[in-house]
């Protein structure tokens, strides 16, 4: 499945096998406003879905990032450490934030489709 899906915290899925690449929405780094610290999960940790994550800090305000899965982080972009702001820039691509190795692959059938999470961000 190459199709990105979202979660209600406003994190982005994209799946390769049993690797999901995992990230913040566009939605919410503008809302956010200029990245500029970005803590990111310890590699080899283990993650619940809808638990913590890291957290981004923006000039307005901090936020968690949740799991939108289960399962060991495999990699992260250590990139962000050193340019936050590449969130800003392209949130849904270059600056995504870890790697997971799914253990519950049927939670991706909780999370929503683009077309669900346009509709969902924008009554948010």
């Amino acid at each position: 499945m190459s199709d990105i899906l979202f979660s209600e915290e406003h994190e982005w899925v994209s799946v390769e096998g049993d690797i999901a690449t995992v990230g913040i929405t566009d939605f919410a780094q503008k809302a956010l406003g200029d990245v500029v610290f970005i803590e990111l999960p310890e590699m080899g940790s283990s993650l619940a879905q809808g638990g913590d994550a890291g957290v981004v800090e923006s000039v307005k305000a901090a936020s968690e990032i949740y799991s939108p899965l289960t399962g060991d982080i495999v990699e992260i972009n250590e990139d962000l450490e050193a340019a936050p702001s590449m969130v800003n820039d392209d949130a849904e691509g270059a600056a995504w934030f870890f790697k997971i190795k799914m253990a519950e692959p049927s939670e991706l059938e909780e999370l929503m489709s683009a077309e669900d999470y346009k509709a969902f961000a924008v009554e948010d």
